[in-house]
């Protein structure tokens, strides 16, 4: 999983997923759940690659930020419930999709 595209699919295979640019810049590209409108993916392109901004619960944190390098704290968001993902290549796709659905499950209970 290296695009926007592949991603924002992927995600929009979630029940109540949505798409949102809240932004008014194109580049900022964000999923959403409609029970509660809370983000569980950021897409944005940074550096010539597809960053992906997931939230994380906070005892996982560390697991995915030392299991690869394309994993550090969430840019311009709390780094203690938020990873992100740059889209390198070097993160297997199936790990990419389960930090997606860990993200979507975290924020589904919660009200706005």
């Amino acid at each position: 999983m290296t695009t926007r595209q592949e991603v924002l699919a992927y995600c929009m295979t979630f029940q109540g997923a949505y798409l949102d640019a809240p932004f008014h810049d194109d580049n900022w590209q964000l999923a959403r759940y409609r029970g509660n409108r809370k983000a569980f993916a950021w897409t944005y392109e940074r550096e010539d690659r597809i960053w992906v901004n997931v939230k994380v619960d906070p005892q996982w944190r560390d697991f995915w930020r030392d299991a690869y390098e394309a994993v550090i704290p969430g840019w311009h968001q709390n780094k203690e419930h938020w990873n992100t993902v740059i889209l390198d290549g070097s993160v297997p796709e199936e790990e990419i999709k389960r930090m997606i659905a860990e993200s979507y499950d975290l924020i589904v209970g919660r009200k706005k």
